[in-house]
């Protein structure tokens, strides 16, 4: 899509439909990282669109800085994101069909971005990653969104992002009034096969 902020690849749908899924990579990838994912998938009722992070890094892209500075990211980037959904659910997707899916950095803006945004999404989905701060989540929220489905899986041996810490910040999330499905897998910072059927057949079960 030509007139997006943001590079990327769009993926249509095998069927005429309104559904969308936004799949936003991790540091250092970009859109061309996960185009392995909807064959994988193979919802034919499904259009894909894969952003690219608006920050260079290492050859790849990423959508917030470091530790300690990734606020500042986080927020351009989740801006960025609300201008793309916005003008495409007025245009050619329906919110209600969509969901938002992010791996590692791209789980944190699924949180972060996804559960501040205005209109609700079919689902939101995401892996490996962790949330930058649980408690300010939980005021800042669009409260319409507590009921939303979420699904959250990370890996027992992720050597990137500590199983532990993500396990206890959607422990938090689920305190505040969150539902989340919490899936956890024998891996370290990456998918694997058998996630990647449950969450095929937990968008269907969304849809």
């Amino acid at each position: 899509m030509n007139d997006l902020p943001l590079d990327n690849i769009f993926i249509p749908s095998k069927t005429p439909s309104k559904k969308l899924m936004i799949i936003l990579h991790g540091r250092g990838d970009s859109s061309k990282g996960f185009t392995w994912l909807p064959p994988f998938l193979n919802l034919d009722d499904m259009n894909y669109l894969l952003l690219d992070g608006p920050y260079e890094y290492f050859g790849g892209c990423s959508w917030y800085d470091l530790p300690p500075n990734q606020l500042d990211g986080i927020e351009r980037s989740s801006s960025i994101l609300e201008d793309i959904l916005d003008e495409l659910f007025a245009t050619q997707f329906e919110a209600s069909q969509s969901f938002l899916f992010g791996f590692s950095q791209g789980a944190l803006l699924t949180f972060e971005f996804g559960a501040r945004y205005e209109r609700e999404l079919a689902g939101y989905i995401a892996v490996s990653g962790y949330i930058f701060d649980a408690q300010t989540l939980l005021k800042e929220m669009n409260p319409a969104l507590k009921n939303a489905n979420w699904l959250c899986t990370h890996g027992t041996s992720d050597a990137v992002l500590p199983y532990a810490i993500s396990k206890k910040q959607v422990e938090e999330l689920q305190d505040g009034g969150f539902n989340i499905d919490f899936h956890t897998y024998d891996k370290d910072h990456t998918l694997v096969e058998e996630e990647v059927h449950m969450i095929k057949d937990w968008i269907q079960s969304k849809s």
